[in-house]
């Protein structure tokens, strides 16, 4: 346990900090999930609307600090990378 004042105060905040970070993460992972599932399914509308919902935790999440801005682009990359190609092999 911390001893002096300040030492406790480090220790609440950083028990502060670490709750939300979880919760950004835990809310970015449902979205990129969310999205995966829609991707293996047939219906195009909501594959679109689910990658918009994944692409705005991703960059919500690289604007709080949770993930890196160049880890961000690269995970809106792939996902839209591959949303194209499921776009694309239905196409044919």
């Amino acid at each position: 346990m911390a001893n002096t004042k300040s030492a406790q105060k480090q220790n609440r905040q950083s028990i502060k900090r670490r709750a939300r970070n979880a919760a950004g993460t835990s809310a970015l992972r449902t979205e990129v999930r969310k999205f995966r599932e829609t991707l293996e399914g047939s219906d195009a509308a909501k594959t679109a609307t689910d990658l918009k919902g994944a692409i705005k935790a991703i960059n919500k999440a690289a604007s709080k600090g949770l993930i890196h801005k160049a880890q961000a682009s690269r995970r809106i990359s792939r996902l839209s990378k591959a949303a194209h190609a499921k776009s694309a092999a239905a196409a044919k």
